[in-house]
C-alpha cells in the first residue's frame, strides 16, 4: 500500500500551464485548486488506519458478543484499489505514437538530406543576378516557362527555338513591328 501513497502531485503545472490558451487559464487555476484540495485532503490522512484497542472496547462495552461481530467485520473489511485496466492501452499508444515519430524522423532526415543536396546545388550555380538566359537554360533544362518582371517567359532555346532580341513572345510572332522579314 505504500508504494500506492500519493506523496506529491506528478503533474506538471508549469508545463501544462504553457501550452494552455490564454483564455483557458482560470480554468486551469480552478482546476488545480481543487486538485491541489485534493491532494491535502489524501495527504493529511494516515496511511495506514489507525489501530483499535479491541480488549478496552471489550472490558467497557456491556453487550456480550457485540465488540467480537465488529471486530470480525472490521478485520473482513478489504477496501480494492481500484483494477488498472487503462494502463496497458496507454502503453500501447504510446508506442505506437513513437513508432510514429520514428517514422517521422526518418521521413524528416530523407527530406533534410534532399533539400540540403537541392541547396548545395543552387549554391554551386551561377548567381541569378549574373545568369543570362542560355546560362538559364543550360542549368534548368527541364524549366520551359519562366517569370520575367512579372510575366511567363519561355526559357531560351537557341537550338530548337530560336529568338530575337529582345525575347519577348510579341517580338517572336511573325509580323511583328521590329521582326525581320520572312523570305
Amino acid at each position: 500500500m505504500a508504494s500506492r501513497r500519493i506523496a506529491q502531485s506528478s503533474v506538471n503545472w508549469a508545463a501544462l500551464a504553457e501550452r494552455v490558451p490564454p483564455n483557458q487559464k482560470p480554468n486551469l487555476a480552478a482546476f488545480k485548486t481543487k486538485s491541489d484540495k485534493y491532494l491535502r485532503s489524501v495527504v493529511a490522512n494516515p496511511e495506514t488506519p489507525p489501530k483499535i484497542d479491541w480488549s478496552f472496547y471489550k472490558k467497557n462495552v456491556p453487550v456480550a458478543g457485540m465488540v467480537d461481530k465488529f471486530q470480525k467485520a472490521y478485520e473482513a473489511l478489504q477496501i480494492p484499489y481500484p483494477v488498472d485496466n487503462v494502463t496497458k492501452l496507454v502503453e500501447a499508444q504510446e508506442k505506437e505514437v513513437q513508432q510514429e515519430i520514428a517514422k517521422f524522423v526518418k521521413d524528416s532526415e530523407a527530406r533534410i538530406s534532399d533539400y540540403q543536396t537541392q541547396i548545395a546545388t543552387l549554391k554551386a550555380l551561377l548567381p541569378f543576378d549574373q545568369m543570362t538566359m542560355e546560362d538559364f537554360k543550360d542549368s534548368f533544362p527541364e524549366v520551359i516557362i519562366v517569370s520575367v518582371f512579372g510575366r511567363e517567359v519561355q526559357a531560351l532555346d537557341p537550338i530548337n527555338r530560336p529568338s530575337f532580341w529582345p525575347h519577348t513572345p510579341e517580338e517572336q510572332e511573325p509580323g511583328a513591328p521590329n521582326a525581320e522579314p520572312h523570305h
